[in-house]
């Protein structure tokens, strides 16, 4: 009879921890165990290199997400507490509020093309070398 009750046999990490180390992992904490035929990833983001990557990634996604949603947040206020605002006209049967709503799809649009450009030029060489470093390649299973 097949006991159901107990689970199955785990073969990474990820599955005993339910978590991915390299997002999760703290200052301090001890490594987490790797196998002998992957690269060393807790090796490659303790390194200066890594922590410079994710420095200069944080520092484009954070302040952008924060002012996308700060101007997302000005157009919801606007449209629930500014309706004589909102529907100034501004030609034909098109207002403020439709100007504004569009608006939104444009920034959305230019953020992207915004972080494509930066991943591009800052990002995207640094992680090849990292991983040209680390002899890692695509497809790399643990």
């Amino acid at each position: 009879m097949h006991d159901v009750t107990r689970p199955p046999a785990t073969s990474n990490s990820l599955d005993e921890t339910g978590q991915l180390p390299a997002l999760f992992a703290r200052e301090g904490e001890a490594p987490a165990a790797t196998t002998p035929n992957g690269p060393d990833y807790d090796l490659i983001q303790r390194s200066p290199e890594f922590r410079t990557l994710r420095r200069r990634l944080r520092g484009f996604v954070f302040p952008m997400s924060i002012a996308f949603f700060a101007w997302y947040l000005t157009y919801v206020v606007l449209a629930a507490y500014a309706g004589d605002f909102m529907s100034t006209q501004v030609f034909g049967l098109v207002n403020v509020g439709m100007l504004l709503g569009l608006a939104q799809f444009v920034t959305t649009a230019l953020i992207t093309l915004l972080y494509v450009r930066f991943a591009n030029r800052q990002i995207d060489p640094r992680v090849a070398e990292l991983r040209a470093r680390a002899a890692v390649t695509e497809g790399t299973q643990q």
